[in-house]
């Protein structure tokens, strides 16, 4: 009985671990169709706004963006049942959390960006006077939108350093596995003052980062059944003892 539940756990972590892998992956691609699709016109004209802004394409774009930081911290909690026990756990936990709190101050203002401006460019286009870039400013560079925008993105830079610290230590992910990570996270803000190549470029390189953590942490859910409790074919032959 106890090799059977030893060897449902097992399976319950492999499979928990493949998940967070597929959500991360996910995410990864979704952060990088943000820059991808996004219309990328002059916004400091109101011809240029009207033309990004008022597109589908915005909407879309905005929307995937706001879908990646959704799944990034579901994706991380594998990370953190997979360190759990090893040394670097804390450090996986509180990356997390931080993670999880700054995309829920993010999206808001993504909201903002996706809905609020695209309704207003909407409307200048279909010939509604308004002035349409002071209220794009407004919200935009809003106070308290544009403080918790800035504190969410600097909690999404933190816990990525603190999650490349935890899988280093751990050691059960290849050492370097966090780091590009950690890095396209702490460009979140410099990146948003860049033309638009570098923004595009900016999200290949946080695609990348998830999609190669998706990868070693799909691979290593079969390692890790082996460091706690062997493997699922010697606990299968375990249990009828």
């Amino acid at each position: 009985m106890a090799g059977t539940a030893s060897t449902n756990r097992s399976m319950d972590s492999r499979r928990f671990a493949r998940i967070g892998a597929v959500a991360l992956g996910l995410s990864g691609l979704l952060f990088f169709l943000y820059p991808a699709v996004r219309p990328w016109h002059d916004e400091s004209t109101v011809g240029g706004a009207v033309a990004s802004m008022s597109s589908s394409a915005w909407v879309a774009a905005h929307l995937l963006a706001m879908l990646s930081l959704i799944l990034l911290p579901l994706g991380l909690l594998s990370l953190c049942r997979l360190t759990e026990g090893h040394r670097g756990f804390g450090l996986s936990l509180a990356g997390t959390v931080l993670i999880w709190l700054g995309a829920g101050l993010a999206l808001p203002y993504y909201g903002a960006e996706d809905f609020a401006l695209h309704t207003l460019a909407s409307k200048v286009q279909s010939g509604i006077s308004l002035d349409l870039l002071d209220l794009v400013n407004a919200i935009r560079f809003g106070a308290v939108a544009a403080t918790t925008f800035a504190i969410g993105l600097l909690l999404l830079g933190v816990g990525g350093v603190l999650l490349a610290i935890s899988i280093w230590r751990s050691d059960i992910l290849p050492r370097i596995s966090g780091v590009p990570l950690a890095i396209a996270l702490l460009l979140l803000i410099p990146q948003f003052y860049l033309p638009a190549w570098a923004r595009i470029s900016h999200g290949v390189l946080v695609a990348l980062a998830l999609l190669w953590l998706a990868i070693t942490l799909w691979r290593a859910a079969p390692s890790e059944e082996t460091r706690t409790g062997g493997s699922t074919e010697m606990n299968s032959v375990s249990a009828p003892a």
